[in-house]
Protein backbone atom coordinates (compact mmCIF):
# COMPACT_ATOMS: atom_id res chain seq x y z
CA UNK A 1 0.00 0.00 0.00
CA UNK A 2 1.38 3.38 -0.97
CA UNK A 3 1.05 6.42 1.21
CA UNK A 4 0.05 9.57 -0.65
CA UNK A 5 1.22 12.98 0.46
CA UNK A 6 -1.22 15.83 0.91
CA UNK A 7 -0.21 17.30 -2.46
CA UNK A 8 -0.64 13.95 -4.24
CA UNK A 9 -4.14 13.53 -2.77
CA UNK A 10 -5.11 17.03 -3.95
CA UNK A 11 -3.79 16.36 -7.46
CA UNK A 12 -5.73 13.08 -7.57
CA UNK A 13 -8.95 14.95 -6.66
CA UNK A 14 -8.08 17.64 -9.21
CA UNK A 15 -7.68 15.09 -12.03
CA UNK A 16 -10.96 13.41 -11.08
CA UNK A 17 -12.86 16.70 -11.26
CA UNK A 18 -11.05 17.84 -14.42
CA UNK A 19 -12.17 14.67 -16.22
CA UNK A 20 -15.78 15.87 -15.85
CA UNK A 21 -15.49 19.67 -15.94
CA UNK A 22 -14.72 21.28 -19.30
CA UNK A 23 -14.77 24.94 -20.20
CA UNK A 24 -16.15 26.24 -23.49
CA UNK A 25 -16.04 29.67 -25.08
CA UNK A 26 -19.62 30.40 -23.90
CA UNK A 27 -19.01 28.96 -20.43
CA UNK A 28 -15.30 28.88 -19.50
CA UNK A 29 -13.84 27.07 -16.51
CA UNK A 30 -12.97 29.18 -13.45
CA UNK A 31 -9.80 27.51 -12.22
CA UNK A 32 -8.49 28.26 -8.71
CA UNK A 33 -4.97 27.77 -7.38
CA UNK A 34 -4.27 28.45 -3.73
CA UNK A 35 -0.70 28.92 -2.54
CA UNK A 36 0.56 29.61 0.96
CA UNK A 37 0.86 33.32 0.20
CA UNK A 38 -2.13 34.03 -2.01
CA UNK A 39 -4.70 32.91 -4.53
CA UNK A 40 -4.70 32.75 -8.32
CA UNK A 41 -7.75 32.38 -10.55
CA UNK A 42 -8.34 32.28 -14.27
CA UNK A 43 -11.16 31.69 -16.73
CA UNK A 44 -10.06 29.08 -19.25
CA UNK A 45 -11.60 28.08 -22.58
CA UNK A 46 -10.54 24.41 -22.77
CA UNK A 47 -11.65 23.94 -26.38
CA UNK A 48 -9.15 26.57 -27.60
CA UNK A 49 -6.67 26.22 -24.72
CA UNK A 50 -7.00 29.97 -24.13
CA UNK A 51 -7.15 32.03 -20.93
CA UNK A 52 -10.02 34.51 -21.13
CA UNK A 53 -9.34 36.43 -17.90
CA UNK A 54 -7.02 36.05 -14.94
CA UNK A 55 -6.31 37.53 -11.52
CA UNK A 56 -3.29 37.18 -9.26
CA UNK A 57 -2.79 38.02 -5.59
CA UNK A 58 0.35 40.04 -6.45
CA UNK A 59 -1.69 42.84 -8.03
CA UNK A 60 -1.47 46.15 -6.16
CA UNK A 61 -5.18 46.21 -5.24
CA UNK A 62 -4.91 42.82 -3.49
CA UNK A 63 -1.43 42.80 -2.00
CA UNK A 64 -2.10 44.52 1.34
CA UNK A 65 -5.36 42.69 2.21
CA UNK A 66 -5.80 39.72 4.53
CA UNK A 67 -6.13 36.27 2.96
CA UNK A 68 -9.93 35.98 2.83
CA UNK A 69 -10.44 39.63 1.88
CA UNK A 70 -7.83 39.18 -0.83
CA UNK A 71 -9.65 36.14 -2.24
CA UNK A 72 -13.03 37.90 -2.23
CA UNK A 73 -11.63 40.99 -3.96
CA UNK A 74 -9.86 38.72 -6.48
CA UNK A 75 -13.21 37.10 -7.32
CA UNK A 76 -14.80 40.51 -7.85
CA UNK A 77 -11.90 41.62 -10.08
CA UNK A 78 -12.13 38.42 -12.10
CA UNK A 79 -15.87 38.90 -12.60
CA UNK A 80 -15.26 42.45 -13.79
CA UNK A 81 -12.61 41.28 -16.28
CA UNK A 82 -14.85 38.44 -17.44
CA UNK A 83 -17.69 40.88 -18.15
CA UNK A 84 -15.36 43.05 -20.22
CA UNK A 85 -14.35 39.91 -22.16
CA UNK A 86 -18.03 39.08 -22.78
CA UNK A 87 -18.37 36.18 -20.32
CA UNK A 88 -21.36 36.03 -17.96
CA UNK A 89 -21.43 32.36 -16.86
CA UNK A 90 -18.72 29.84 -16.06
CA UNK A 91 -18.03 26.42 -14.58
CA UNK A 92 -16.30 26.42 -11.18
CA UNK A 93 -13.21 24.23 -10.80
CA UNK A 94 -11.97 24.32 -7.21
CA UNK A 95 -8.70 22.62 -8.16
CA UNK A 96 -9.00 19.75 -5.68
CA UNK A 97 -9.27 22.10 -2.70
CA UNK A 98 -12.11 21.97 -0.20
CA UNK A 99 -14.83 24.53 -0.80
CA UNK A 100 -14.19 26.69 2.26
CA UNK A 101 -11.96 29.54 3.33
CA UNK A 102 -10.20 31.36 0.51
CA UNK A 103 -11.70 29.19 -2.25
CA UNK A 104 -15.23 29.89 -1.00
CA UNK A 105 -14.45 33.60 -0.59
CA UNK A 106 -13.20 33.79 -4.18
CA UNK A 107 -16.35 32.07 -5.48
CA UNK A 108 -18.62 34.38 -3.47
CA UNK A 109 -16.70 37.43 -4.68
CA UNK A 110 -17.09 36.30 -8.29
CA UNK A 111 -20.83 35.79 -7.77
CA UNK A 112 -21.20 39.22 -6.19
CA UNK A 113 -19.27 40.68 -9.13
CA UNK A 114 -21.91 39.31 -11.47
CA UNK A 115 -20.38 36.03 -12.68
CA UNK A 116 -22.88 33.16 -12.60
CA UNK A 117 -22.03 29.47 -12.00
Amino acid sequence: MTVLTKRQRRLKRQRRVRARVKGTSERPRLSVYRSNKGVFAQLIDDTKGHTVAAVNWIEPDLRKLTASEQAKKAGELLAERAKSAGVETCVFDRGGYQYHGRVKALAEGAREGGLAF
